[in-house]
């Protein structure tokens, strides 16, 4: 599959490619994380981001390093997004999750 992607000069098209559709994928992974697993998850997120920054500068293919340093930075820029997301929820614009009632960012303080 590289090899007709190099051939046809489609490298860089593939990449944006797969770049937009990572980013579409991190969208929910933030909503979900942050409903089912609160500001922790992200850590996950900055574990993640270390490994595949690890792995892309491991990888000696360009495309499939380049794709694995896009994910690493979509892990990165998501931690500040879990941050945002608990806003938003604080600000009622997601539902928050009832089964974490015990969340420091939905513990009313009397």
């Amino acid at each position: 599959m590289l090899d007709l992607l190099s051939q046809y000069h489609l490298e860089g098209l593939f990449i944006g490619f797969c770049t937009f559709l990572i980013i579409g994928l991190f969208h929910p992974l933030v909503i979900k994380g942050e409903y089912y697993f609160g500001i922790k998850i992200k850590w996950w997120f900055l574990v993640g981001g270390i490994l595949f920054l690890a792995a892309s500068l491991l990888i000696t293919n360009t495309v499939a390093s380049a794709l694995l340093g896009v994910t690493a930075f979509s892990c990165f820029w998501s931690i500040k997004e879990v941050n945002e997301q608990v806003e938003r929820v604080k600000k009622g614009w997601f539902p928050a999750n009832p089964k974490r009632g015990t969340d420091k960012s939905s513990v009313k303080k009397s």
